[in-house]
């Protein structure tokens, strides 16, 4: 028999695409059924905005899945039943309110292009990440393919959603070697549960392709910010274009732990506190349990998130303090949507505390000590110098400095020797660890905002998004440097925050820079985005015995130029349609 030939090859890889896309649609679909029927009804009930019915579709989606893992942890029928009853009630409630009509076409426009933008977003990641083969065992090569080796994080919502299948509230899951499931929140494994028993709900590709679709949501979120924020038709899609191969979302959304997740429903809840909708949501009951609401669930898909909850707060009560019954409400929502999962680590799988002693102790071994006893012992162990060396560490890791300098030197003298295969191994690593350094080259953006002040005020709904979003980044990077214990286990490395920060800084320095220099903004971001693809394309630790697939590549592209071509022709439509008011 002759060597196989190229058309061959492209056979033998025609049902691992396919495969892929029939999950990937599968779960596109299963994602956001719950998100539409809650968008639609509260479009019938009078919601004329769509960043708050986009908002309200993340929230609602969430607390299903969330919701979804109680009832599989009381009882296995229980959730199989509350999964039929999500499908099959959420796919009537869209037909039906639909079917009603009395939704304008312009809002229902405004609410699809978030949506489709998503799924093409989807698509490409998927299929970018499995370029070079690797769907024979997903979950391995995602902790490679970009970044790595990355550690198993990516593997935990999934073992919880195997055990908790099949177990319910019996007996004490763990992971190995001793991580248990009240140290992690559940709000991956709920929305896992939630959709397996459709499809090949139970297998390791599925999960993968899930796990993308799911951190993906970002798009939704930041739509719905720079839409509430009403910036210009160009900017809004080249941010969100650069935040699709932006290192932040390319690494963190293929290897899929879950982190990209919350903050997507950070971005949601931003674009109720940094917009013009600030006005008029601070004195709606409605919006303040929303606002909880997505405050609680970001908290459930990882702890993190806290450092993206407290800046956002700050701005929030800077823009105009809500009254005492507002807060309450809000504060109502979160305990809500928290306390059962609180209750869980008390009293059903205790300490529950082991990421908490992590992050605020450095305290790395598994022991009987408390938060607040582990606590002092650090601080009593490092003393006062040992402390503010520490905080310092952890601003210094923010800036790009320490170690991280080190990468960029190895990183420039490999360029200089033609090693170029060290270069994006360096650049990588500075990019995935740093705050600052992850945003590239856009990190000129606030040079050019203090150079052209006075142009940017021309633009002012661009200028004060970037102003916004810098703020919280700064806060938020103040108060994570503060609260870390800063030793080497706990340090400000990327994956230890919240990832709204970085999404925010990148998007604040698109806006900044098409405020101040819209020309030059346009050619300089659009280089921006593609040194990135230029970093991130290539497969530097691929699968033994594997090679780059072509339709792979071919559908990774057409996928990435839909997007972007949609993100153009949507913005304009947003731009048509009339301006976005708050909810009744």
């Amino acid at each position: 028999m002759g060597r196989p030939t190229a058309a061959d090859d492209c056979a033998n890889l025609l049902p691992v695409i396919a495969e892929l896309a029939g999950l990937l649609a599968a779960h596109l679909l299963l994602t956001a059924l719950p998100v539409l029927a809650a968008m639609l009804v509260a479009a019938r009930l009078g919601v004329r905005s769509a960043p708050v019915l986009l908002a309200t579709g993340l929230g609602a989606g969430s607390a299903v899945a969330l919701l979804a893992f109680w009832t599989y942890y009381g009882d296995r029928t229980l959730g199989e039943t509350f999964s039929y009853f999500v499908l099959f009630g959420a796919a009537g409630s869209v037909a039906w309110s639909l079917y009603a009509g009395g939704i304008r076409r312009e809002l229902l426009r405004q609410l699809a292009t978030p949506l489709a933008l998503w799924a093409l977003g989807s698509a490409f990641l998927v299929f970018l990440g499995f370029a070079h083969g690797g769907t024979d065992a997903p979950i391995a090569t995602a902790s490679t393919r970009f970044y790595g080796p990355l550690p198993s994080d990516n593997f935990i919502p999934f073992h919880f959603a195997n055990w908790f299948q099949v177990n319910g509230h019996s007996g004490h899951p763990t992971f190995a070697p001793d991580w248990l499931a009240s140290d992690r929140p559940p709000l991956q494994t709920g929305y896992v549960l939630s959709q397996r028993l459709f499809g090949r709900g139970e297998t390791e590709i599925s999960y993968q392709v899930l796990g993308v679709v799911l951190q993906q949501l970002w798009i939704v979120g930041l739509w719905a910010l720079l839409l509430a924020c009403r910036v210009g038709r160009v900017t809004r899609a080249l941010a969100i274009c650069t935040l699709l191969v932006s290192d932040v979302a390319i690494v963190n959304g293929f290897f899929v732990w879950p982190k990209m997740l919350p903050a997507a429903l950070l971005l949601a809840a931003a674009a109720l506190v940094l917009s013009p909708l600030w006005v008029e949501l601070r004195r709606s009951p409605w919006a303040a349990a929303l606002l909880g609401a997505l405050f609680g669930l970001a908290m459930m898909g990882h702890g993190s998130s806290v450092f993206g909850v407290v800046p956002l707060a700050l701005v929030a009560a800077f823009r105009g303090l809500p009254s005492w019954r507002w807060v309450g409400v809000l504060v109502l929502a979160g305990i809500v949507v928290v306390a059962p999962w609180s209750a869980y680590q008390r009293y059903g799988e205790p300490p529950g505390d082991r990421l908490l002693k992590y992050m605020l102790a450095g305290a790395v071994e598994v022991d009987d000590r408390g938060v607040g006893e582990a606590i002092s012992d650090s601080y009593s162990e490092v003393g006062f110098g040992g402390a503010l060396h520490n905080k310092g560490q952890n601003f210094v890791t923010m800036a790009g400095g320490g170690p991280a300098y080190e990468h960029v030197e190895v990183a420039v003298e490999a360029v200089g020797s033609g090693d170029f295969d060290t270069f994006l191994r360096e650049t990588r690593t500075n990019l995935f660890y740093n705050l600052l350094p992850s945003l590239g080259l856009l990190l000129i953006a606030p040079l050019a905002m203090l150079l052209g002040r006075d142009r940017g005020r021309g633009s002012p709904a661009e200028w004060r998004l970037a102003l916004s979003c810098f703020a919280v980044l700064a806060l938020g990077a103040l108060f994570w440097g503060l609260v870390m214990f800063g030793n080497e286990a706990s340090r400000t490395v990327l994956h230890q925050g919240s990832f709204l920060l970085p999404v925010l800084g990148l998007c604040g320095a698109v806006c900044g820079l098409r405020a101040t220099y819209p020309r030059a903004a346009l050619w300089f971001v659009g280089l921006a985005a593609l040194t990135m693809l230029a970093i991130y394309v290539p497969s530097l630790d691929p699968p033994a015995g594997t090679a780059y697939s072509a339709p792979a590549l071919l559908l990774a592209a057409a996928a990435l130029a839909g997007f972007v071509v949609l993100a153009v022709r949507g913005a304009s439509d947003a731009d048509a349609a009339s301006p976005p008011a708050a909810a009744p």
